[in-house]
Parts: structure tokens; sequence; C-alpha cells
């Protein structure tokens, strides 16, 4: 499965794109600085060092400025984050070369 099929990729990827060239303040920068971890550990390579303080504030504070219905979309875009995330972490689990139940991996 490719990235792009993942549900709310059309936010996520162009955000990773955003911090490998050091715009850190877009809505999909900021979506990836907040789940960082998660991203990370599901095998995307996520800038860390280019990641700002407190995403989920600065997000929400962006929105506002931009939006009458800041806290509806605001849930929106970490739905779909929580997606991206979900997904990608299933296809990742369940790559042969990850998976410790097929004998002669790992």
């Amino acid at each position: 499965m490719s990235l792009n099929e993942l549900p709310g990729a059309e936010l996520i990827l162009p955000g990773l794109d955003d911090l490998h060239q050091g715009k850190t303040n877009t809505v999909g920068s900021l979506l990836v600085a907040i789940a960082a971890t998660r991203l990370t550990e599901a095998g995307l390579d996520v800038p860390k060092e280019r990641l700002v303080p407190e995403p989920e504030l600065t997000l929400y504070s962006h929105l506002q400025d931009e939006r009458d219905d800041a806290y509806l979309y605001y849930n929106a875009l970490l739905n779909s984050l929580n997606s991206f995330c979900n997904a990608l972490e299933l296809s990742y689990k369940y790559k042969p070369s990850n998976n410790p139940n097929v004998p002669g991996q790992n």
C-alpha cells in the first residue's frame, strides 16, 4: 500500500515535505509535529530538529486566525491525523519484515 492511499495523506505528506523544507508553521507540518513520535515509530523520517514546541496550541491559534469554526476544524484535522497514524501503524505492523510471528523474520 502506498502512503498516498492512507486516509489523511493529503494533509500529512505535504506536512512532512514542509518540515523537510524548513516550513514549520503550516497546518500539515503542525499535524506532523503533533504525531511525530507515532510517525517515526511507524517508519517515517520526521526531522525532529524542526518541530515547533506545543504544536497543538500553535495549530489551534493558526486556525483561529483564519476561520470562524476553528474548534470544529481543529478536531476534524486531529481525526484525520489519527486515521493516518492508525493506518500507517497497521501497514507497518503487517509488513512481513516487521511481523515477529512469521518464521525466519527477526
